[in-house]
């Protein structure tokens, strides 16, 4: 079995990892807009794992592209809400080549679509007959300092900051300012009350459309509290345009790194994602999952969907992580298990108030918040 790991990496760096892997590994330096060179690398692979972000404001899916000619299995890391559009456009094309492909499928969005897809799943089997319908779905994020992501989620953020939020409201889209919308969330033990603000996300529109849910919304916070204050400032002050060149935002992360840097050696590198569906006659169950670091709980992530698609839980097409075809209904009890490995937090389909703060035990299997 032969996998290829597209990722943005000084040469340096590469070879380092090949130290670090052993043998097995090979670091082949390829510009991802060489249609020829990719297609060459990935003759006789076995799967593509595409995280060669940021994925914003690239025009084209030419890893995807490549790997549909190759036939070679796909999976991307993406966050951006356009990019994972277009990567979806390409279904017919990956369907005709019998190519199994998901866009979206890191840890989030990625393992938090599937959390969502499970909460839809397992709220309209409780109520079979009922006619209970999902009303609301609520992505919340956060992150401590860069999550040890360094860079490249720096260059996501600032990129993110220059586009508008679309969220949905009763069936309809709707356009929101950028970090905009505080609102103050429990992410449980390890993490505690955080504050997120709404950020343009692919999971909004793909679970608003794929699981029929009306009102979808996304945000992300941070640590420490300057970093949300001056996300702030820069989606308020700094124009659009600027935002959204890529120039611009080299420069921001070349300024911002060395800082991020420090600080990430001071507040950890935790993260915490915290899933909310709350259905038409007010019946709430939440998702949680923490880790103790981002940047391991994103490879593992990442693992647990290879490993689905190796194993053959996806049919050929591009899908969202939440999609039957992406992800078989019946394997994602199974995904989210290999997922959550090392998380310090882990629960699915649990009222709030059991995640919120500390519920204590009465007795009997009874808690009380």
């Amino acid at each position: 079995m032969e996998v290829a790991f597209c990722s943005l990496v000084r040469r340096e760096k590469g070879e380092q990892l090949l130290r670090d892997i052993g043998k097995q590994a090979e670091f082949v330096d390829v510009d991802i807009d060489d249609a020829t060179a990719l297609r060459a690398i990935l003759d006789g692979v076995d799967l593509v794992v595409h995280a060669a972000g940021p994925f914003q404001c690239r025009e084209q899916c030419n890893v995807l592209e490549a790997a549909i000619v190759s036939k070679t299995a796909y999976i991307d890391v993406c966050d951006g809400r356009e990019y994972s559009q277009r990567a979806k456009g390409l279904n017919e094309k990956a369907k005709a080549a019998g190519i199994p492909a998901i866009t979206t499928a890191g840890i989030f969005p990625g393992i938090s679509n599937v959390m969502a897809a499970e909460l839809v799943h397992l709220a309209k089997d409780e109520s079979s007959g009922s006619g209970l319908k999902p009303e609301h779905l609520r992505f919340y994020y956060f992150t401590a300092g860069s999550g040890g992501a360094g860079p490249t989620i720096l260059a996501t953020s600032f990129l993110l900051l220059g586009e508008e939020v679309i969220a949905y409201r009763k069936g309809e889209k709707v356009v929101r300012q950028p970090y905009s919308g505080p609102v103050t969330v429990d992410f449980g033990k390890a993490v505690g009350k955080r504050t997120v603000y709404l950020l343009n996300l692919p999971e909004v529109a793909s679970a608003h459309e794929i699981l029929g849910v009306p009102n979808v919304s996304a945000r992300f916070g941070t640590a420490p509290a300057i970093w949300n204050w001056a996300m702030v400032a820069v989606a308020k002050f700094v124009p659009q345009e600027l935002l959204g060149n890529r120039a611009t935002i080299d420069t921001l992360v070349r300024l911002s790194d060395p800082l991020v840097r420090a600080l990430d050696g001071a507040v950890g590198e935790l993260m915490s994602m915290r899933v909310d569906l709350e259905c038409v006659n007010g019946r709430k169950s939440i998702g949680l999952f923490t880790h103790s670091n981002l940047s391991i709980c994103v490879g593992v992530a990442t693992a647990a969907f290879v490993r689905a698609v190796l194993e053959g839980s996806t049919e050929p097409g591009v899908w969202f992580p939440e999609e039957p075809g992406g992800i078989a209904v019946q394997a994602r009890p199974l995904l989210l298990e290999r997922a959550s490995v090392g998380t310090l937090n882990f629960v699915m389909n649990r009222a709030p108030w059991m995640v919120e703060g500390d519920p204590k035990e009465i007795g009997f299997g009874i808690y009380i918040p």
